[in-house]
């Protein structure tokens, strides 16, 4: 699974509507729609915004490991 996969499930799960999650950290809800759909990825420093929210590690959230 990769990067679009593990934002869109862990997203879901966590019963958040794209817009909600872009709130969050502070994004627009377009950005994460783009994210989701592999079109454009986030910086960084989003990345560890969105694992630390996920409570997930930067290697889950990317696909490079299982946990």
């Amino acid at each position: 699974m990769d990067f679009k996969e593990r934002l869109k499930d862990l997203r879901t799960e966590s019963k958040m509507t794209q817009k909600q999650l872009a709130q969050k950290i502070n994004v627009t809800d377009d950005c994460i729609y783009f994210w989701e759909k592999g079109r454009s990825e986030p910086s960084i420093s989003q990345i560890i915004e969105l694992a630390d929210l996920f409570e997930v590690s930067c290697d889950y959230l990317l696909g490079k490991s299982e946990y």
